[in-house]
């Protein structure tokens, strides 16, 4: 029998040659791998920290089974393994002196590569308190009657109001990033398009963002409105025209995530339109 064979690069160009069909062939589940691949090859490696991003993948007779990115000192970002090939990465990694300070990606696969990695290293993994779930777009229901007021596309000349939107949102979920002018380039938050809802009289109540079209797919993400204006139908209607302007992009599958403590967001996209494809969980290593 042939065996699994995890073949590791810092070649992001290689990397997608080899696992560029495997990746698209279920650009939901790989959602966070295309985004991340993508932006190192359109930033370059040296845009997000001064190692080497590693790029690995699993091959058996010549077909692809999984993969996974490192960008340190970020964490692991997993295609769905089985416990069995989580171990043998694991094994791998362990063996060759890496260090991952987390692992992300669905439920099972982080839980049996935490599990593997403790055991190959020692190290106590510790599941993160925010758990998210990944949404797939099924047929979009717009909000019916929407508040008043009207979408609003933020252009170049918004910089220095998306940074503030995206500030704001990165504080209200706990992101220690610092976000202006001389950061921004090289943050996640820099390659993506963001619409603002705006009440009649022109002040801004709500934002939502949404990736470039990777792999047929798009993301909807950042969605934020402060908390005092919550309520109010603002968050939904963003959603509802970023997800429409993602479709008249050319997405066939459209994809976000919601922390799974939220109800409110979660009834939100789910009335949107959006329906379960994942759980999501990450694990930091002690």
């Amino acid at each position: 029998m042939p065996s699994d064979d995890w073949h590791l690069t810092e070649d992001v160009d290689g990397f997608l040659a080899r696992a560029g069909d495997f990746l698209r062939s279920r650009p939901g589940a790989h959602v966070m791998q295309l985004t991340w691949a993508e932006r190192v090859r359109t930033r370059g490696a040296a845009a997000f920290g001064a190692e080497a991003p590693v790029f690995g993948v699993l091959e058996r007779a010549g077909e692809v089974h999984g993969s996974f990115y490192h960008l340190p000192p970020r964490g692991l970002g997993l295609s769905p393994l089985t416990p069995e090939q989580a171990d043998a990465l694991a094994a791998r990694l362990a063996a060759l002196g890496h260090s991952p300070r987390s692992v992300s990606a669905g439920h099972d696969t982080a839980t049996a590569f935490a599990d593997a990695w403790q055991r190959h290293t020692g190290a106590t993994p510790k599941l993160r308190d925010t758990q998210v779930r990944l949404y797939r777009l099924g047929t979009l229901n717009p909000p019916q009657p929407p508040p008043a007021g009207r979408a609003r596309l933020l252009g170049e000349q918004d910089l220095d109001q998306v940074m503030f939107w995206c500030g704001e949102f990165a504080k209200a979920v706990g992101e220690d990033v610092a976000i202006d002018a001389g950061s921004w380039g090289g943050t996640r938050y820099a390659d993506k398009r963001y619409t603002l809802w705006e009440t009649p009289d022109g002040t801004p109540v709500s934002i939502a963002g949404m990736n470039p079209l990777i792999g047929g797919q798009i993301q909807v993400d950042i969605v934020y409105t402060p908390a005092h204006l919550r309520g109010h139908g603002y968050a939904g209607a963003v959603t509802a025209e970023v997800s429409r302007a993602a479709l008249a992009a050319g997405a066939k599958d459209v994809v976000l995530f919601a922390d799974r403590a939220n109800p409110t967001s979660n009834a939100l996209y789910q009335r949107l339109g959006y329906r379960k494809l994942a759980d999501w969980v990450a694990y930091d290593f002690a």
